[in-house]
């Protein structure tokens, strides 16, 4: 139950500060083109609370009772008489240049948001994953391939991967487009080969959320749970944990890699644990009670040990100074919206798998995992979200902004807007649009609650 409600909880706020930075950036631009605007609200419905500016248009902002949208009234022609005073104010009455760059606002606030966030993560520096594979599985693709156990991936086709992510994106980009997957690999001892991994005609079953790495046969690389430090001041220590001790369960929870371990004790801070381990052949269980610590703001739970393994062939800490973080959180939003795009443009091809699309019950999942992990993870979050947001406002569907901004590039090529007949066709069209992808989006969240 708790779960759940942290979960909505952070989905609530992750919403509304999504999009208010949207509606935000229609309202800049509409007041800064010359628009009278009547009404800023986050959220729809009834409003709970509501606030009258003291500028002279007199605009009311407002927090509505559904936290689920939001949006910016502007003073339009189309819905009734005009005062004389206002006249030219009005958003049927302006420039169409001016109106294209209203509704462009609202996507352009939100690759900005992202941006924003990866120029802070990447100025505070973060610790990343470098791609080495792990177990391989006999007969796979990646087996067949000659991926071997310890290979780093250094690129996918002429992509340079350093991390996890770039990996993944590229892997699944590459799969979706023919199914062959070109790789530069490095063993452990830093010699390179290029392999290809093709998976032929079973592409798009690949692509279903939880099928990549089961299908091509291999996992990334992660620590055993074989303890090579233990803090002395330390909980586990304290218990009677020991260097050379192996980690098999924490509290009945089997464990088999060092990175499930901070999983099960970070949400448990000050908490008193079973620890069991293998210590020279025997099972021993120790009661731990977890030190408590703040990270990002946030109470977590620790052991206090280390993985045998050294994890810097692995992790890396990446860090840029504010000025290249700026290029860097650049690019990082400009591919991540390519790659959106690709994948939706995939998935009307039947390249891609549409069990990816995700609705509010997936993502609000997310939004409370990610916020159990700490600030960091869970503004990493809602950048994906964000560049997700702004991607989708751009589709041409009447009842978003791309849609919009297709009207009045029509209005401009014929020197009238279109009849209001076409207009209400388009919206018809655009709800269905939406509700369609809603039902699927709905369909695969409560596929994924049913396993």
């Amino acid at each position: 139950m708790f779960d759940a409600l942290s979960s909505a909880l952070a989905f609530i706020v992750a919403i509304s500060i999504l999009v208010a930075v949207h509606e935000y950036g229609h309202y800049l631009v509409g007041r800064l083109t010359g628009m009278k605007v009547l009404r800023f609200s986050v959220g729809f419905g009834k409003p709970i609370w509501m606030r009258t500016g003291k500028d002279p248009d007199r605009t009311e902002y407002c927090i509505s009772a559904i936290p689920l949208g939001g949006y910016v009234r502007f003073l339009d022609g189309r819905e009734g008489p005009i005062d004389r005073a206002d006249e030219g104010r009005a958003f049927n009455q302006r420039p169409i240049p001016a109106r294209i760059a209203v509704l462009l606002a609202g996507p352009a606030f939100n690759f900005l948001l992202a941006v924003l966030i990866y120029w802070a993560l990447f100025v505070a520096g973060e610790n990343v994953p470098r791609p080495v594979v792990g177990e391989v599985a006999p007969g796979s693709y990646a087996a067949a391939a000659g991926l071997e156990s310890g290979d780093r991936i250094l690129e996918v086709g002429d992509r340079r991967t350093p991390d996890w992510e770039a990996a993944l994106t590229t892997i699944l980009d590459r799969m979706a487009a023919d199914g062959r997957v070109p790789m530069t690999v490095a063993d452990a001892d830093g010699r390179e080969r290029t392999i290809t991994i093709d998976v032929g005609d079973e592409k798009t079953r690949l692509t279903e959320p939880g099928e990549l790495f089961a299908g091509l046969g291999f996992k990334p690389w992660s620590q055993s749970s074989l303890l090579g430090a233990v803090t002395e001041d330390g909980a586990a220590f304290a218990a009677g944990v020991r260097v050379g001790d192996r980690v098999t369960a924490i509290d009945d929870e089997p464990v088999r890699y060092f990175n499930e371990i901070p999983a099960l004790v970070q949400p448990r801070p000050g908490e008193t644990v079973g620890v069991e381990v293998e210590r020279d052949g025997r099972r021993l269980t120790f009661d731990v009670t977890l030190d408590r610590v703040e990270r990002d703001g946030q109470a977590v739970g620790l052991l206090g040990v280390q993985a045998a393994d050294d994890p810097r062939t692995v992790w890396y800490f990446r860090q840029y100074g504010p000025v290249q973080a700026v290029g860097e959180a650049v690019v990082r939003t400009w591919n991540s919206s390519v790659f959106t795009v690709t994948m939706l443009s995939r998935m009307i091809t039947g390249d891609v798998s549409i069990k990816n699309i995700s609705g509010p019950i997936n993502i609000a999942q997310f939004a409370g995992e990610t916020a159990q992990r700490g600030l960091s993870d869970y503004i990493s979050f809602l950048a994906i979200v964000s560049i997700s947001l702004g991607v989708l406002n751009l589709l041409p569907v009447p009842v978003l902004d791309g849609g919009q901004i297709v009207y009045q590039a029509v209005e401009w090529a014929k020197g009238s807007p279109l009849s209001e007949q076409a207009q209400i066709v388009g919206q018809q069209i655009g709800i269905l649009a939406l509700i369609l992808l809603m039902s699927f989006a709905f369909y695969n969240d409560i596929a994924r609650m049913l396993g």
